[in-house]
């Protein structure tokens, strides 16, 4: 008998949210899920699924039985030389290989079906200025982002101030608001979160954060609008906001329905609609605007996002184990990627010739 596994934790600054998501799941998904731990140097793990938060305080949790993974045609998760009878993950990882599609193309290797985007929907989610450029083609309103980098500082493309944010990641980890281009090159150069690039845009004083949930399966359904409150004086809306307030699961202030004008929420849904299309997301993905004085910008998308956004699903209302079972049923609905031969015939390697006379 074949069992869903909700796999979280990973190597990503947002290990610990990750690790709150995944149990929050487990929890809520019917069919007595497996739960597997990916710690933080890379390891993975059998867990109780019934864990609790502090378990993972002082990392591997008591108990927790060492598998092994192998990326390859029957290969999968292996616990004591035993194959685990896996044939779903929900992906519950938040930032680094778990979402940036590194976790994706490993499980297409191995043959396995998991929920949310695949490989390329995911890289493309979590690269800030990937988004950034496919938005701006496909014609949707985004904010101008300049790449950055400890190797690569222009001058400034823009008059400040300036919003500089990580290239890769999420959770607001690493962003910071810089007045001039001086600050911004301080922070590119000296920030461990700036390793890998940035991206800076213009910052636009007086707008607010507005987000959507957006599901595919069993057909493309948006949720309510939420209007996070930045803290007094907060010129973003920061992690503490998001996780630490609720124990990881909602922002603290948030308006939910966002009271906007109908023509504002209209404006968003349409966008929204959009974006899920020309990036291909699967699964449950939230969709972050910018809005002032009624114009809006497609900011950002979370294509695993903490708690799932669950608690925007108001209006409609949908339940924890509605959400997380529909994930599990539209995996398991489409086969594992199948990786095409199509062409590769030999036709290429009998017109070749001899290799070492051409080299020769």
């Amino acid at each position: 008998m074949t069992q869903a596994a909700v796999l979280f934790g990973g190597p990503s600054d947002e290990h610990d949210i990750s690790i709150l998501t995944g149990l929050q799941v487990a929890r809520a998904l019917p069919g007595d899920p497996l739960a597997l731990y990916w710690s933080k140097t890379r390891e993975w793990f059998l867990v109780d699924a019934t864990s609790e938060a502090a378990d993972f305080v002082e990392g591997v949790p008591r108990k927790a039985r060492p598998v092994t993974f192998v990326a390859a045609p029957g290969g999968g998760f292996v616990l004591k030389r035993k194959p685990l009878p896996i044939d779903v993950v929900v992906i519950a990882c938040h930032g680094g290989p778990g979402e940036d599609g590194s976790l994706q193309g490993a499980l297409d290797l191995a043959g396995i079906r998991y929920t949310g985007p695949g490989q390329a929907a995911s890289a493309i989610g979590m690269d800030k200025f990937a988004f950034g450029a496919v938005m701006r083609s496909a014609g949707l309103p985004t904010l101008d982002r300049v790449l950055v980098g400890p190797d690569h500082l222009p001058d400034a493309p823009f008059e400040g101030p300036y919003i500089v944010k990580p290239r890769f990641g999420g959770s607001s980890i690493g962003i910071e608001v810089a007045e001039d281009w001086d600050t911004v090159k301080a922070l590119v150069s000296q920030s461990p979160y700036f390793g890998s690039g940035g991206v800076v845009e213009p910052f636009v004083a007086g707008s607010r954060d507005l987000q959507i949930g957006v599901r595919t399966y069993p057909q493309l359904e948006l949720s309510a609008i939420e209007a996070p409150a930045r803290e007094e004086g907060g010129a973003i809306y920061g992690y503490a906001q998001k996780y630490l307030a609720w124990g990881g699961e909602v922002s603290s202030g948030r308006e939910l329905p966002a009271r906007i004008p109908a023509e504002t929420e209209e404006r968003i849904r349409s966008l929204a609609r959009t974006v899920a299309t020309v990036t291909g997301i699967r699964g449950i993905a939230r969709i972050d605007f910018l809005e002032r004085d009624g114009e809006v910008w497609v900011n950002e998308i979370n294509t695993i996002p903490g708690s799932m956004a669950a608690y925007l699903w108001t209006d409609p209302p949908r339940t924890r184990q509605e959400l997380f079972g529909d994930l599990v049923a539209e995996a398991r609905a489409k086969p594992a990627r199948v990786f095409s031969t199509a062409g590769s015939d030999g036709t290429a390697l009998r017109n070749a010739g001899t290799i070492a006379s051409k080299l020769g």
